[in-house]
């Protein structure tokens, strides 16, 4: 047989406060925007003599337009962020997990978090790459390995 709740339980349950799981539900979290943008109107942030880049910043994701004029080394570095570089004009040699690998127009390279990584434009060269979750040191500027 089943047993029913008194009102004396009942009002006791609505006495029990809400808890949550310390970092599992955000307070005050900003409602998530909406944007949309053409590349020509986002700033184009010169690092080097021959390396430019743009970025766009979501929520819980980066995309960043990189120009690279032939020759520029970005140097050997890694990071947290899981990294998709797509190529889209040129051709980007790196190297990475002790292979070397040319992504020309029309090819992605997916980067795991945390794996070394090198890359030289082999000519003048255009990719996306997208970062999960966003760099902070690209946003914050503190990427000093690019900007020599």
């Amino acid at each position: 047989m089943k047993k029913r709740s008194t009102k004396k339980q009942m009002a006791g349950l609505a006495l029990v406060k809400k808890v949550a799981l310390k970092r599992t539900v955000t307070r005050n979290r900003k409602p998530a925007v909406l944007k949309y943008l053409a590349w020509k109107n986002v700033e184009a942030e010169v690092l080097n003599p021959l390396l430019e880049r743009q970025l766009i910043v979501g929520e819980e994701v980066m995309l960043a337009r990189i120009l690279l004029r032939k020759g520029c080394i970005v140097p050997m570095h890694s990071h947290v962020n899981e990294q998709l570089s797509a190529t889209l004009e040129g051709a980007l040699k790196f190297w990475i997990d002790g292979k070397e690998i040319v992504v020309r127009a029309g090819e992605v390279l997916v980067i795991p978090p945390n794996m070394p990584h090198k890359a030289e434009a082999l000519e003048d060269t255009v990719a996306i790459d997208t970062f999960h979750p966003p760099r902070s040191d690209w946003i914050n500027k503190t990427d000093t390995y690019l900007r020599k």
